[in-house]
This record gives C-alpha cells, structure tokens and sequence, in this order.
C-alpha cells in the first residue's frame, strides 16, 4: 500500500502493520472526540513515525496513487478533523 504524508512524500508500507497503525488511529479518534490537544498531537506524530519507521519511502519523483493519506505533522485538529471520515484515517 502506498501511503502519502501530506507535505513529505510517499511511502510504501505492507499490509502487515494495519493492525498497530489501526490502534494509533483509534487513540487519535478517541482524543479528537474529546478534544485532548496534547494527545492529539502526541499520537499524531507515534502514527507519522510509525508509518515512517515501517514503511519504505519512495522517490521524490514517483507518482504512484496514495491509497491512504496522512495529514502533515502540523496540521491542526481542526485540519484532521474535516479529513476524517466514520473509520478514522486507517481504513479498516
């Protein structure tokens, strides 16, 4: 799967690790619903990390389509909020 962190690249990254980065997806859910900035920002960047750390980056200039796409680690609640749908920012 072909993941693209907005405003870094993309990076290819096995089926295999869906299910620890699902279990970031769910803590960031839980704090966007309850409005924890500080956790929200911590497990924004464990996810970054973790698809960075587990997946394979690909050249600058590959223009493969994302099939999943991760906001940057800036971006506001409010940012993420409006690109989430019901299952979060990991398919599952």
């Amino acid at each position: 799967m072909i993941v693209r962190i907005m405003g870094e690249g993309q990076v290819k990254l096995a089926d295999s690790h869906f299910t620890e980065l699902n279990t970031l997806d769910d803590e960031l859910l839980e704090e966007m619903e309850s409005g924890d900035e500080a956790g929200f920002r911590r497990t924004l960047h464990a996810l970054l990390d973790a698809v960075r750390k587990l997946g394979e980056p690909l050249p600058d200039d590959a223009l493969e389509p994302s099939e999943l796409i991760l906001p940057a680690p800036d971006a506001t609640l409010d940012e993420v909020r409006a690109m989430l749908s019901d299952d979060g920012l990991i398919p599952g």
